[in-house]
């Protein structure tokens, strides 16, 4: 028993001995090998330290290097400037030196010009003299005689410019017109119209004239109440003669008869309703009209009355001239004159267009067709050049833009072509004679003028033998005499001038 644990006991002393003995041995080997690692960790470092050494001194060579290079070049640099310095400044001196030079002979040269002006001064005040005793004139008044003359020459050679522009310009200005007129002319070909409107109507026999008067005359009488015309019913064979004041309304009364007649039942209630058909069939007609006026002159914004005022102008005539025709012809003779001379053609169009429209209109007063066409434009809101264009057509008043003046020109022009009119040159100097002469028969006239192509009466009376009242009558009596004795159409306007001059001479 004792035995089994002295040998375990023995077992653990030699286990512990072995295991200290090779922990002791373990602990040596790893001393040797940190002595060893710490030495060579000693020399690693001592190399490094070299390197490192090594390479800093390196780097400082070369930064004393690069520095030293730098300084000498920035020492190079300097005395590049310095170098420059000193030539600019010597330069600068030079120059200076040159300036001065300059200055003092400019200085002598100022000084010898002052002498000069001084002699000069001292001559010009001694001829100066001389010249006001030779000539007898101070030198305010030769300045005076030479500005004079020198303003007279320029006068006369101003003048003579003036002249010699104001005569090209008229030479050129009256070619350029015919020009424009020739070239205007030349592009209108309309047909010349001559229509004049018939105011009789053909009767198939005689016996229907007492069928066109009925029973007791109540035929007639309802025909000329419903249309507003004379019905003259003569000798003249199968024929009747319509007579009204009123273009449309003759026309609407023509056109009732020729189917009252073509039908053959004529008694009132007939007529009033063939009456009433064929006025609104021309009314249409009427509207139908001024729409292709418009549209063929590429008029638009036209309200219906102004179409209507149009359309009426086909059933009127001037002269034998049919005025829609005519109007047509205005507007495109404007628009042309407009385009030759830069204006707007649409506005010399227009004006045209609507230049007579006042005689498309209905009055039972005494204003004339270019108020009444003025009034008319105005209601349509028409441009304000439009309506001058209509009011200064006959110039009854001032033009205030140039195609007004347009349209005047392009009225005359359509008005003076040869065929356009019917009445001829003796029976126009003949209705101005006519007018004078009636004019001239009254006591205190001195002289009568027909102006405006006889559209206007302007009367000189002697104030001594005639009042103002007295003229005011004469002009009454001369309106009343030329309507009961002359044809015309329109309107005439009478105007008396009665002018008070006195003359005195001072002796």
């Amino acid at each position: 028993m004792v035995l089994p644990i002295v040998l375990l006991l023995a077992g653990l002393i030699l286990g512990w001995a072995v295991r200290w003995l090779y922990a002791k041995s373990q602990l040596s080997a790893s001393e040797q090998r940190a002595e060893r690692l710490k030495k060579d960790a000693v020399k690693e470092a001592d190399a490094l330290k070299k390197e490192l050494l090594l390479e800093t001194k390196d780097e400082l060579i070369r930064e004393r290097n690069a520095q030293e290079k730098e300084l000498r070049e920035r020492r190079n640099e300097l005395q590049r400037v310095e170098k420059r310095l000193v030539q600019k400044e010597e330069n600068l001196d030079q120059k200076a030196e040159a300036v001065e030079r300059q200055a003092q002979s400019f200085t002598d040269r100022e000084k010898k010009l002052q002498e000069r002006e001084t002699d000069l001064a001292t001559q010009e005040d001694h001829w100066r003299i001389e010249l006001e005793r030779v000539s007898g004139l101070s030198m305010d008044e030769a300045k005076r005689l030479i500005i004079q003359s020198m303003e007279d020459d320029a006068k006369r050679e101003a003048q003579s410019v003036i002249s010699r522009v104001e005569e090209d310009a008229k030479v050129t200005a009256d070619k350029a017109a015919r020009d424009i007129l020739v070239s205007t002319i030349q592009r209108m070909a309309s047909d010349v119209n001559a229509e004049v409107t018939v105011a009789s109507v053909s009767l198939p026999n005689d016996e229907m004239k007492g069928r066109i008067i009925g029973r007791e005359g109540r035929n007639i009488r309802t025909l000329e109440t419903l249309t507003g015309v004379d019905i003259i019913i003569d000798d003249t064979p199968e024929a009747v003669v319509v007579s009204c004041f009123d273009p449309v309304r003759k026309e609407i009364a023509k056109k009732s008869l020729e189917r009252l007649v073509s039908d053959g039942r004529i008694h009132p209630s007939r007529i009033e309703e063939v009456v009433h058909k064929v006025t609104q069939e021309l009314s249409q007609s009427i509207y139908e009209e001024g729409e292709k006026a418009c549209f063929d002159l590429g008029v638009h914004n036209m309200k219906p009355e102004g179409i209507r005022g149009l359309g009426r102008l086909l059933y009127r005539t001037s002269y034998g001239q049919n005025v829609l025709a005519h109007t047509r012809e205005v507007a495109t003779f404007a628009s042309m004159l407009a385009a030759e001379v830069g204006a707007d053609r649409e506005i010399a169009k227009r004006g045209g267009l609507l230049h007579d429209i006042g005689k498309g209109i209905e009055s039972q007063g005494d204003t004339n067709h270019v108020e009444l066409g003025v009034e008319l434009a105005k209601r349509l809101g028409e441009d304000e050049k439009v309506i001058n264009c209509i009011a200064a057509h006959h110039g009854d008043v001032p033009h205030s833009c140039p195609e007004s003046v347009l349209v005047q020109v392009a009225d005359a022009l359509s008005a003076s072509r040869p065929g356009a009119r019917r009445e001829t040159l003796d029976n126009y100097i003949k209705r101005l004679e006519n007018l004078e002469r009636i004019a001239e028969q009254f006591s205190g006239v001195e002289k009568a003028y027909a102006i405006q192509a006889g559209r206007e009466l302007r009367i000189m009376v002697n104030h001594e033998q005639v009042s103002d009242s007295e003229a005011k009558e004469i002009a009454k009596n001369i309106a009343r005499q030329i309507e009961a004795e002359l044809r015309y159409p329109g309107r005439i306007k009478v105007t008396m001038i009665r002018e008070t001059r006195i003359v005195e001479y001072a002796r």
